[in-house]
């Protein structure tokens, strides 16, 4: 008989909403809204007081918010504590002019975001979702309309293997002629125009010439779900990063500090390496920062001095031990799904800590009894990275990365262990109170 578990659902319910960086964002604002946080907006003046919450986004798909002690922000013994996920994850992107039709098929041209599994994206029933902008009352203010069509609209076929009698042994595919998802019967005479415009369009209840752009990316419209004999498994499309996300938001929700401050950062971009205006490779971080400090504190070195005596958790997901692929996995420290909360390290700082940030997180998880574990990446292996060292390379705060193990990172449906998800929350919820 299948459990229920709170935290998985809750977990597989926000994935499901949150189709798009900028659905997560609005996703992750509609929460802090009900939990009493304030919106505040990048170009207006801000006003901030001792015990507020408030939240800020950054250009629909960043999102940063926080929570002000009562006491005081700035001094000795006011912490400055800070969790960072993403928002994004791998997945396919619509190109401008995106139909293609050939032989009696309407088909999508898109380009690979991100570091996908190409071969699991394969015979999915996959939507859209993202933005839409249009004709707005003049050229510097169009406006935005965010969609998500959730039901099946395409799909990118196999080839039969009658027709690829090595599929197999080699299977490789090629991005631009392999991966272009199937939406519609056009008809010949369709050949030479562009048949998702005017679909578009009749969607978003426009005509044609009212949109300027879009950013929509492909998704699997496909429900998460627990399994296995005691349903201990969590299998869902974006596990990579919203688990991260929602353990952040339900961090900030419930922290009320007596002093200092909690701030999350949920930023876009970490699938292409962060490097851009709302990624943790920017300013945005140290803005906000800078910005928070200022109205409290005249002194011109208070944010320095925060970050000196401050903490940054980077929490992104880490990689389980396979179980037929052990050997791709260091011989000694090997994180198993259900066992706790990761902490990930490299002696390249690819992912960012030291040793004591190693020391305080894990006396903080085993001071409240929450599972954790190690990783690292064999010692012939790169591995991944994540946005930990680059965020305090900007804003240099002692910096953990951190995260729940995962089976089939990027691939368009990855597991986890219902567990780990309890962990990381509570770990969260510790670490910003």
């Amino acid at each position: 008989m299948t459990k229920t578990n709170p935290t998985a659902t809750e977990l597989i319910d926000f994935i499901t909403c949150a189709a798009s960086p900028f659905h997560v964002v609005e996703k992750s604002a509609e929460r802090l809204n009900r939990a009493g946080f304030q919106e505040l907006h990048p170009a207006a003046a801000w006003r901030l007081f001792p015990g507020g919450r408030y939240f800020v986004k950054v250009y629909g798909s960043t999102l940063l918010a926080f929570t002000l002690g009562e006491k005081s922000l700035a001094g000795c013994g006011a912490p400055l504590r800070m969790a960072a996920a993403h928002t994004d994850f791998p997945c396919f992107r619509l190109k401008p002019a995106a139909g293609i039709a050939s032989d009696g098929y309407g088909s999508l041209n898109v380009e690979p975001y991100g570091g996908l599994i190409l071969r699991t994206w394969l015979d999915r029933p996959l939507s859209l979702a993202g933005k839409v902008m249009l004709r707005g009352s003049d050229a510097f203010h169009p406006e935005e309309k965010l969609v998500d069509f959730p039901k099946p609209l395409m799909t990118i076929p196999s080839l039969a293997i009658h027709m690829d009698r090595e599929v197999n042994k080699s299977g490789a595919l090629n991005a631009q002629k392999d991966m272009l998802p199937l939406a519609a019967l056009v008809g010949a005479e369709a050949a030479k125009s562009d048949f998702f415009l005017p679909w578009l369009a009749a969607s978003c209840g426009v005509e044609p010439t009212a949109i300027l752009s879009y950013d929509l990316s492909a998704y699997p419209c496909e429900t998460g779900c627990t399994f296995g004999m005691d349903d201990a498994f969590i299998s869902s499309p974006r596990l990579d990063n919203l688990t991260s996300v929602l353990a952040c938001l339900k961090g900030i929700e419930e922290t009320r500090p007596d002093e200092g401050l909690r701030l999350i950062a949920l930023f876009d971009n970490e699938e292409v390496g962060s490097r851009t205006k709302q990624g943790a490779g920017s300013t945005v971080l140290s803005d906000v920062l800078r910005r928070i400090y200022q109205e409290f504190t005249d002194e011109s070195d208070a944010l320095i001095r925060a970050l000196a005596d401050g903490f940054l958790l980077s929490v992104d997901v880490a990689h389980a031990v396979h179980p037929s692929h052990a050997a791709k996995s260091d011989p000694n420290v090997r994180p198993t799904l259900g066992a706790g909360v990761v902490l990930k390290q490299a002696a390249s700082q690819s992912y960012a800590g030291d040793a004591e940030a190693v020391a305080i997180v894990r006396a903080l998880a085993e001071e409240h009894a929450i599972p954790w574990q190690r990783f690292v990446n064999r010692a012939d292996s790169r591995g991944g990275s994540t946005l930990g060292a680059i965020a305090s390379s900007f804003v240099p705060v002692r910096t953990m990365d951190i995260g729940a193990p995962l089976l089939a990172m990027h691939s368009a449906r990855e597991t986890m262990g219902c567990a780990d998800q309890d962990a990381l929350e509570r770990l969260l919820k510790v670490f910003l109170a």
